[in-house]
């Protein structure tokens, strides 16, 4: 395996639509996707690696490389449901205390509302790898999303396993 010091950068790019590039081209065999996206790490630095069984190298990552593409429920509405998602690499996460929505308010987004994303997994020294809520799988949140409060702040919000997440600015 190649020391970190020199470990080279691979010739993958994960785009913000969640396509995966080899070389500027598109791979499109599922199987060899979700096999690479599960050796997918990140380090302290922010920098995406993807670790094989023989290699180690740096790729480069345009947002974050996974989708959250399909929205579940299971329960009922409100504080008890558990609201679950699927990424475009078929993993299947289910919102709470391990799986929290993120969504930062004060980053500027090119005149929409804060960017959703839901925590997947952590890498290297526990640096998150983030999956994010596509726009339908938004709408469909938006449709469960009830008032709440943050920090004395009114929100929007919705409930899975007994928490409650924002999603945006109340006004």
């Amino acid at each position: 395996m190649t020391s970190v010091s020199q470990s080279p950068q691979f010739p993958f790019l994960i785009r913000r639509d969640g396509t995966w590039l080899y070389r500027g081209s598109p791979i499109k065999r599922k199987a060899m996707l979700c096999f690479f996206s599960s050796m997918l790490t990140r380090d302290c630095d922010g920098e995406y690696w993807l670790k094989t069984p023989t290699e180690y190298g740096k790729i480069q990552v345009e947002d974050v490389p996974f989708i959250a593409v399909e929205l579940s429920f299971k329960g009922t509405c409100g504080r008890n449901q558990a609201l679950c998602f699927r990424t475009n690499m078929d993993e299947i996460i289910c919102v709470g205390p391990q799986h929290p929505i993120v969504c930062d308010w004060d980053k500027p987004t090119e005149g929409h509302g804060a960017i959703p994303y839901v925590h997947l997994r952590n890498g290297d020294g526990n640096f998150p790898i983030y999956a994010r809520i596509s726009r339908s799988v938004l709408f469909e949140l938006a449709a469960l999303a009830v008032s709440g409060h943050v920090n004395g702040v009114p929100c929007l919000g919705v409930w899975s396993q007994d928490r409650f997440f924002p999603l945006s600015r109340q006004t």
